[in-house]
Formats: structure tokens, C-alpha cells, sequence
């Protein structure tokens, strides 16, 4: 049976849409594709492939704490995998941006990140294996 439905974006909370949508365009060079004053919808420019990411504006939203440490912490429900060529240097490029490197790190091949907004994300090279 065949499906006409398709994964089109992924939306994050924030404090701040804006804000958090212009960090998420820096880093993966996306573009603003429709924005309101609560939520904002960036994606690749024309043209290229990928997913879009929408923020919305949450003024209750208390960020995620990875990895949860006790019960009752705010629970990370998704993060984000980005694929880099160069994991050192878009790493450095992510801080520059406004990303805060996580103090535990699971895998050599992997940077775990936090945005902004607190949301993880991980940074990753494909070695082929």
C-alpha cells in the first residue's frame, strides 16, 4: 500500500523563533522561506535538496537536558543529525555561531552540540563503515 504522505519539516520550540532560526541558517545555510511573527520556516536554498526546519515561538518552553541526569528533567524528544565533511572545523564553525559543545561526548566520529535554545544536535562524519 502506498502512502502520498511525506516528512517535509521538522519544527523546534523557542524562546525565540528568530533567533533561533537565523543560528540554524548560519550553520546549514538555509534560507527563510516564510516567516510570521511566532514561527519562521527556513530550508536549502532553491534548487538543492534537504529538509526544512520551522521554529516556532514558545514563551513556556524550558530546554531539554541530555543526557537526562534524574527524573522529572525535561526529556530530549528528537535531535537533530548533521553531516559534516570536516568534523573539527564545523565543529569550531558551530561554536563560533552560538552552539555550546556537551560536556559528554558517546562516540569519536561524533560532536554532540547544544543550540542556542538547548536543543542537542549532533554533528557527524560518514567513515564509510
Amino acid at each position: 500500500m502506498s502512502s502520498s504522505a511525506r516528512l517535509s519539516t521538522v519544527v523546534l520550540d523557542a524562546v525565540d523563533a528568530h533567533e533561533l532560526a537565523a543560528f540554524y541558517q548560519r550553520l546549514l545555510g538555509y534560507v527563510v522561506r516564510a516567516e510570521e511573527p511566532d514561527w519562521v520556516l527556513i530550508g536549502p536554498p532553491p534548487g538543492t535538496g534537504g529538509m526544512s526546519l520551522a521554529l516556532q515561538t514558545e514563551p513556556e518552553y524550558v530546554p531539554p537536558v541530555w543526557p537526562t541526569r534524574k527524573p522529572g528533567d525535561q526529556q530530549m524528544m528528537l535531535h537533530l543529525d548533521i553531516e559534516v565533511d570536516d568534523l573539527e572545523a564545523e565543529t569550531a564553525r558551530a561554536v563560533a555561531e552560538g552552539a555550546r559543545l556537551a560536556d559528554y561526548q558517546p562516540q569519536d566520529d561524533v560532536r554532540v552540540l547544544y543550540d542556542p535554545s538547548g536543543h542537542p544536535f549532533c554533528l557527524w562524519v560518514d567513515s564509510g563503515s
